[in-house]
């Protein structure tokens, strides 16, 4: 990339602390000052879910750390690696903590930048594009369509002991909240769809698993809530995925644009009350 590029953009200083969204996974995706601090970063402390294409646009001295957290997996304990980004800054190092997502949506971003403040680090919040927004467009769903939905909740499907979570009111987003965007759930699906349709959802509304969104491994799987828990052991997908219910899952059959370059049709018009789809590799 040209420096006219960057030139307007602040640089990453010694002994400060970039936390950047990598996206959901494609690195077209990264912002111009993600890029910007990959190419000027000393070290670079990233998650698992990071593309390891994006790790590629580091400068050639840069050192990759890797600090990956995923469920039922040894895994670096949150405050170790938030402790490990002070020390290295306080080394006088150029540290960039790359995040799959966005750092503050169920990314931890906050608990790390706290830790920063609470030592007196410099710190700078790159977001980046979330994949339940951008793992769902590359999937041909949009979060809302005015015909559809007038509001969207984001929620994730298990806490911090891995577990779905005791503090989600279940009852009141099953019945105030049309389309449902769900990060970490694919395991605890079962509870998940149990929990919806007690609060109320049809045990036939859609539902839709976005495996590995915005790779070349990316898969779909269109169910219904009712089906999910068995077509998705049946599929033999596994995560990261992002789980997405509601009537916006039958917009795809229209708005599959990345199926369509593989030679998929796309329908001029969609019904969103029609019957539920298959698994489509993407």
């Amino acid at each position: 990339m040209n420096d006219t590029a960057f030139s307007n953009l602040p640089a990453l200083e010694p002994g400060s602390v970039w936390l950047v969204g990598a996206g959901p996974g494609d690195p077209g995706l990264l912002t111009l000052l993600a890029a910007k601090g990959l190419a000027e970063a000393d070290i670079i402390v990233h998650d698992a879910l990071v593309n390891e294409d994006c790790l590629k646009l580091a400068h050639p001295g840069a050192i990759l750390e890797y600090a990956g957290k995923r469920g039922g997996k040894p895994s670096a304990k949150q405050r170790d690696i938030s402790l490990r980004l002070v020390e290295l800054a306080r080394a006088g190092k150029r540290v960039l903590r790359l995040k799959g997502g966005d750092p503050f949506v169920f990314g931890r971003g906050g608990e790390e930048a706290l830790m920063l403040v609470e030592h007196g680090i410099p710190f700078r919040i790159v977001p980046g594009i979330t994949a339940g927004i951008g793992g769902l467009a590359y999937a041909g769903i949009p979060v809302t369509h005015r015909d559809v939905n007038h509001a969207v909740t984001f929620l994730t499907g298990h806490d911090s002991s891995g577990v779905v979570p005791d503090a989600i009111n279940w009852e009141a987003i099953g019945k105030g909240s049309p389309v449902i965007v769900m990060y970490m759930a694919m395991k605890h699906i079962a509870q998940i769809s149990a929990n919806l349709i007690a609060a109320g959802r049809s045990a036939d509304e859609p539902v839709a698993f976005v495996c590995n969104a915005a790779t070349p491994a990316q898969q779909v799987l269109e169910t219904t809530l009712g089906q999910a828990e068995a077509d998705v052991a049946a599929s033999g997908m596994e995560p990261p995925a992002i789980v997405v219910v509601g009537k916006v899952v039958k917009l795809r059959p229209s708005l599959d644009w990345l199926g369509a370059l593989s030679g998929r049709k796309l329908l001029p018009e969609t019904d969103v009350r029609a019957g539920a789809g298959h698994k489509v590799p993407a």
